[in-house]
C-alpha cells in the first residue's frame, strides 16, 4: 500500500537516510577539531585515483624489466620497477596488489570505469546509469559526525563530471556523485578560515529554508502523477541530507577552527603547475588529518580519456598531454615515457606517505601513517583494460595491516602489450578470473572499525593483508 508522505513522522524519516550533504554555505560555520589532533583510537582513510591505466609491456619486450608497472617477483621477494622506484624507501609500509577488479566493470571500456572504482556498481557501458555508495562514504557514515568535515572530496578537474566520465570517486548511498574541489585556496578556507559573526544567523536562515522546502514538497505531493514520484523522492532525499548537515553544523558553530601554519602553501596554484599543485593538494590532506578536521579523504587525480585540465599533469616531467602517453606505447621509447609519468605520481604519493610516517600520532601511539589506510590505484591496467587493477595499499599498521609485500592474485607475469589496432584488450575473452576488489574493501572497512561482511553485494575479505 502506498503511503502519503505527509503521513510520515518527519524526524524518523529524516534520521533514516544516514547521509550528509556538503553545503558550501555551511562549510565556514561547522566546528573545528581540537588542535592537539585525533588522539588514541582514531582511524583514517585516504583514496587516490590515477586514470588511463599503467605501463604493461609484454615480457619479451626490452622495456618489460624496467618499465612494467607491477613488480618482479612475489611475496617479500619482489623488485620494484622504475615506475614504482620512488616508493622503495617506503617498502616496509606498502603492499602492491594485482589480480583485482570489480566484476560489474570487467567488460567495460577503460574510459568508462572510474565511476565504479570505489563503488563496485554496475554503472554499465551505456544507457541507464545507477551508481551506489563509495568506500569512503561508507566509512564516513560511521565516523563523519566526529569531525568538522565528514569527508574531504578532491578532484584535479573539479565538480562531478558526467556519468561514465566522473571527476569524483565519492558517491552517496543513493549513488549521487559528490563534487570534488580542485581549488587549493577554497579548500584551505573551507578547512581553516574562521567563520564570521553572521554564521549563526545564516545557519538559522538555512534551517528555516529547509522547513519551507519540506512544506513545498508536501503540497506538491498532492498534485504529482505516479511517474513523478521518483523525482519527488530524489528531492526529499536532498532535503533530508541537507538537514542532517545543518543539524551537525549547529553543534560546531561556536568552536574555533584549528590554527595551522600556511605561509609555505601555494594556494593559488593550478594543474598548469603540476608538481606544485600535487604537493599542495597532498599537504592540504595532511593538514586536514593532522588537525582531525576530517578522517576521510579522496582525490581523483585525473579524469579518464584525457578530458579536462588533469591531462596537463604530464608536463611536470616534460611531456605535453598525459592521456597521449597511453596511446604512444608502441612508439620508440613509449613505455619509458609512460613509466616516467607514473614514477612522477609515485614520487608525490611517496612524499605524502613519508609525511604521515614522520608525524607522530597526536595524543596516540606510533605515526599518523600507522593509523591511516591509503589506497592508490586505477580501474584500468593495460590499454583500456578494466581488469587487474594496479593498486598500492599503504599504512594502517596500527589496525593490523601487514606490508612489505607484492601480493599477486593474477597471472604470474601481468602484461598487456601495446595496442596495435583491431579489438582492444577489454573486448577480448577473459583468460584469468580476478578477485573482486570489494573483498579488499571489506577487509579495509573491518580494520577501520566498520562491522560488515559485504560491499557492493560481494561477500568475503582478503585475509592476506
Amino acid at each position: 500500500m502506498q503511503r502519503s508522505i505527509s503521513e510520515l513522522d518527519r524526524r524518523r524519516f529524516l534520521r533514516g537516510s544516514g547521509i550528509a550533504l556538503s553545503l558550501p554555505l555551511l562549510t565556514s560555520v561547522v566546528r573545528a577539531a581540537d588542535n592537539s589532533g585525533a588522539g588514541t583510537g582514531v582511524r583514517r582513510l585516504a583514496c587516490f585515483y590515477q586514470p588511463d591505466g599503467v605501463p604493461m609491456p609484454l615480457s619479451e619486450d626490452p622495456a618489460y624489466q624496467d618499465w612494467a608497472w607491477f613488480p618482479h617477483g612475489s611475496g617479500r621477494e619482489f623488485q620494484l620497477t622504475k615506475c614504482l622506484q620512488p616508493l622503495e624507501p617506503l617498502r616496509s609500509e606498502i603492499t602492491v596488489l594485482s589480480g583485482f577488479s570489480h566484476p560489474a566493470a570487467r567488460s567495460i571500456h577503460g574510459h568508462s570505469n572510474a565511476d565504479q572504482f570505489l563503488t563496485g556498481a554496475a554503472t554499465g557501458p551505456a544507457g541507464d546509469y545507477l551508481n551506489s555508495i563509495s568506500l569512503d562514504q561508507e566509512f564516513a557514515s560511521h565516523v563523519g559526525d566526529q569531525t568538522r568535515v565528514s569527508s574531504l572530496v578532491l578532484s584535479t578537474d573539479g565538480g562531478t563530471g558526467t556519468p561514465r566520465g566522473t571527476h569524483t570517486m565519492s558517491f552517496t548511498r543513493q549513488g549521487r556523485a559528490i563534487p570534488g574541489d580542485n581549488r587549493p585556496k577554497r579548500i584551505f578556507d573551507m578547512l581553516f578560515v574562521q567563520a564570521d559573526a553572521d554564521a549563526g544567523r545564516r545557519l538559522a536562515v538555512s534551517r528555516s529554508a529547509l522547513d519551507s522546502l519540506l512544506e513545498d514538497a508536501r503540497s506538491l505531493q498532492r498534485t504529482l502523477s505516479q511517474g513523478d514520484q521518483q523525482r519527488l523522492e530524489d528531492y526529499l532525499q536532498a532535503v533530508r541530507e541537507t538537514e542532517q548537515r545543518v543539524e551537525k553544523a549547529a553543534k560546531w558553530v561556536q568552536t574555533p577552527l584549528p590554527k595551522v601554519e600556511a605561509d609555505h602553501l601555494k594556494l593559488e596554484t593550478t594543474p598548469e603547475e603540476p608538481r606544485q599543485f600535487l604537493q599542495t593538494m597532498y599537504e592540504l590532506i595532511w593538514l586536514a588529518f593532522r588537525t582531525d578536521t576530517t578522517r576521510v579523504a579522496t582525490w581523483q587525480i585525473g579524469r579518464e580519456n584525457g578530458v579536462g585540465i588533469s591531462d596537463y599533469l604530464a608536463r611536470a616531467v616534460g611531456f605535453n598531454l598525459t592521456h597521449q602517453l597511453t596511446h604512444n606505447t608502441k612508439e620508440p621509447g613509449g613505455w619509458q615515457n609512460f613509466g616516467i609519468y607514473c614514477a612522477f605520481l609515485m614520487e608525490e604519493y611517496g612524499r605524502f606517505l613519508e609525511r604521515l610516517r614522520a608525524t607522530e600520532e597526536p595524543g596516540g601511539q606510533g605515526s599518523m601513517l600507522d593509523n591511516t589506510v591509503c589506497l592508490f590505484g586505477s580501474a584500468s591496467s593495460a590499454f583500456h583494460l578494466s581488469r587487474n587493477y594496479p593498486l598500492v595499499l599503504a599504512g594502517g599498521r596500527g589496525m593490523g595491516f601487514e606490508h612489505g609485500r607484492y601480493l599477486n592474485f593474477g597471472p604470474a607475469k601481468p602484461e598487456g602489450g601495446a595496442w596495435e589496432g583491431g579489438r582492444e584488450p577489454w573486448q577480448k575473452e577473459v583468460t584469468h578470473e580476478d578477485r573482486p576488489l570489494s573483498q579488499l574493501f571489506v577487509s579495509m572497512l573491518q580494520r577501520l572499525g566498520v562491522e560488515t561482511e559485504t560491499f557492493a553485494g560481494i561477500t568475503g575479505r582478503v585475509s592476506e593483508v
